[in-house]
């Protein structure tokens, strides 16, 4: 298949990333400068882990990395990420636990996708879906001038979900990254500097 022979899928099994999708976030790290050392970093849907990775790598042996996804991964990772397997959306105690050293975070990431139908608009309303809840865990998690970045399949909706972080963020930008395949969807938001939330 295409997918396994493309330049980012032997490049990431070159550099040893468990997934292309890390050039993904690399290139919108070098456009919005979303991380820096020592930070704390909230990976939604993590498995893999590659985002993981390249989040440990640029925080540094001081920052901490926080990985969940309910999805199990066979991948080693450095001392400052921890890889649960977990709901996120949930009050799971032991995901509780994990969070509560660690929050506010600094940084709340999410790749996470539903599983495809091949129902354009089933597939793009279930993305929406997680977008929505992953927003709602950023907002309860993200420390003031945090920042947001989230995958979104892009449809009708998606300028009406992002025009929902702008009363929250000081700037809200789309990106679509080279290395996303030609063929696909998917959209990144990055929601900029985090104001609070009017509650």
């Amino acid at each position: 298949m295409k997918q396994y022979q493309d330049k980012y899928f032997k490049r990431a099994k070159k550099e040893n990333y468990a997934a292309r999708s890390v050039y993904k976030l690399k290139e919108m790290d070098k456009r919005f400068g979303l991380f820096r050392k020592g930070q704390t970093v909230l990976d939604l849907g993590a498995a893999p882990g590659s985002w993981s990775q390249y989040a440990g790598e640029r925080v540094g042996p001081q920052g901490r990395v926080l990985a969940v996804d309910i999805q199990a991964t066979r991948h080693t990772f450095a001392d400052n990420i921890t890889f649960l397997q977990a709901d996120v959306f949930s009050d799971a105690p032991e995901l509780l636990a994990a969070m509560e050293p660690l929050a506010p975070f600094d940084l709340v990431i999410s790749d996470m996708a539903p599983k495809t139908t091949g129902i354009k608009f089933a597939d793009q309303a279930n993305s929406l879906e997680l977008c929505e809840r992953a927003f709602e865990v950023a907002i309860r998690r993200l420390k003031r001038g945090g920042h947001f970045a989230v995958k979104i399949f892009d449809g009708a909706e998606t300028k009406a979900y992002a025009d929902s972080l702008r009363p929250h963020f000081e700037k809200v930008k789309y990106f679509k990254p080279y290395s996303s395949r030609s063929e696909s969807k998917e959209l990144f938001i990055v929601a900029l500097g985090f104001v609070g939330t009017d509650g």
